[in-house]
């Protein structure tokens, strides 16, 4: 049916009918036109409805929940979350005063990594398999590849980001956000470039850059 009433769809402006071959308005994504000036001349009867339009599509795209985090490509268990924020309690709480009263802030717990990208290979593995590939005497090397680490300069790895980068890889291109959002790694501090990055990594997947963009 879809099919159908693209096919018998008509201008917005002349109410020629032209199938498939209307252009559509690009803000509205709902409007169809037979050229640029049908287009042009309904434009002062289109605008208001168009710029309402425009804006529900931005605030859907906006909105909408992120992508799930990609498992564990070690242990294939889902990615633990970050812990933004951590809250111990002492032993004894009387159960009539609110517990914030007494809450203590764990800053260690909150500052702890969840899991450890590496620019090597483009992989985040979880702090578990990280933790346990330490364990077994593996310093200085990625747990999933297996290359070494500990021989590379920062030139050396923000050359593999670059590289990630081109090849349209999110992490990196967060990672790279990163370094354009407070002046890092020679990288001049760049506000706009650091969202324009971060909103690119966000669209291809990686979740993180949900939180970045945000906080930014």
């Amino acid at each position: 049916m879809s099919g159908m009433n693209q096919f018998n769809a008509c201008c917005a402006e002349c109410g020629k009918e032209g199938g498939f071959s209307l252009k559509v308005c690009k803000s509205c994504i709902d409007a169809k036109y037979c050229n640029a000036n049908c287009q042009r001349n309904h434009w002062p009867t289109h605008k208001t409805t168009c710029k309402i339009r425009a804006a529900e599509l931005r605030d859907v795209a906006l909105f909408k929940d992120p992508p799930p985090k990609e498992d564990c490509p070690i242990c294939f268990l889902p990615m633990p979350m970050q812990l933004i924020s951590c809250m111990s309690l002492p032993p004894a709480t009387i159960a009539s005063v609110p517990i914030y009263d007494f809450a203590i802030a764990n800053k260690e717990l909150a500052s702890k990594g969840m899991e450890v990208y590496y620019s090597c290979c483009g992989k985040s593995i979880c702090g578990g398999c990280v933790h346990s590939f330490l364990l077994s005497g593996n310093l200085g090397k990625c747990p999933h590849c297996k290359s070494e680490l500990s021989a590379k300069t920062n030139a050396d790895v923000l050359k593999e980001v670059i590289n990630r980068v081109a090849a349209n890889d999110p992490a990196s291109i967060d990672r790279l956000a990163h370094y354009y959002r407070h002046g890092l790694e020679g990288f001049q501090q760049d506000r706009t470039k650091a969202i324009e990055l971060f909103t690119k990594s966000t669209e291809l997947g990686w979740s993180n850059a949900h939180y970045n963009l945000g906080s930014i």
